[in-house]
């Protein structure tokens, strides 16, 4: 056999086979472990910096957007309750059992209104129901003073003594008589009345029978005398036709200015 022949068969068989693989897969160098680890570096380096860039990012906004505290969540909604007429208020807490806090005239502001002078009011309101009583006089009418100033001492003596006489709870006795400090005879301006012909009706309700309470509702605006405690009044007092109070100055006007605007309560049916 012809070996020379055979070898350079068997070269030129070589060379034809590589010439069917294409140029760009002979020529690209094969990828080294050095070159993939350097890949997975850098893959897991970015991978690392956005979650880095995240947790930052999250911070910032945390930091920066502000809190809900105590004084910036809005204030509950709360309903502003009116005096109602059942003789207990406790939406307002100047009122007890439906009455006023009043303060207590100073004694040098006070005048007599009757003959003994024990009954006094203030002096303005003194004048003003002298010539009150004068002009029902000359109409026939007696207008008696039956009760004027009286302290907070001498009111918790009436209040609670009586109360516990009578054996009244303190919201049954409200209904009759102020609690100390709370009532209007407290501030001076106001005033008991009585019939001086019917001494009987006074300080009861069959007062509003006489001529002497006719005579006063027709004419007692006349001199700056109002009833305080009318017929189902918002305060929840009972109805007292013979206690009138003086609305005639600024300072007796301010005085009363809450109790003439009181509004009861709307309640549900």
């Amino acid at each position: 056999m012809n070996k020379a022949g055979f070898s350079e068969d068997s070269h030129n068989s070589f060379d034809d086979l590589s010439d069917d693989i294409p140029v760009a897969v002979r020529d690209t160098p094969g990828i080294t472990p050095q070159q993939r680890l350097q890949r997975l570096i850098f893959i897991l380096g970015g991978i690392s910096a956005f979650v880095v860039l995240a947790v930052i990012s999250g911070f910032i906004f945390f930091v920066t957007t502000p809190k809900k505290t105590a004084e910036s969540q809005p204030a509950p909604a709360t309903s502003v309750a009116t005096p109602t007429p059942t003789g207990s208020n406790s939406a307002d807490p100047e009122t007890v059992l439906g009455h006023l806090s009043y303060s207590e005239a100073p004694q040098s502001e006070l005048a007599p209104i009757s003959a003994d002078g024990r009954i006094r009011m203030r002096k303005t309101a003194a004048q003003r129901f002298q010539a009150m009583a004068q002009a029902a006089r000359r109409e026939g009418v007696v207008l008696l003073p039956v009760s004027g100033f009286r302290s907070v001492k001498e009111q918790e003596q009436l209040f609670f003594a009586v109360g516990a006489q009578r054996n009244q709870t303190p919201s049954q006795r409200a209904a009759l008589s102020a609690p100390p400090g709370h009532s209007e005879h407290h501030t001076g301006y106001a005033v008991d009345i009585g019939d001086g012909t019917a001494p009987t009706t006074n300080l009861q309700a069959i007062f509003d029978k006489t001529k002497a309470f006719a005579w006063l509702q027709a004419n007692a605006a006349r001199f700056s005398f109002e009833m305080s405690f009318p017929k189902d009044n918002v305060q929840g007092v009972s109805y007292e036709p013979w206690h009138w109070r003086f609305v005639g100055d600024r300072d007796s006007l301010e005085t009363f200015y809450k109790a003439r605007n009181l509004k009861p309560v709307k309640t549900q049916p």
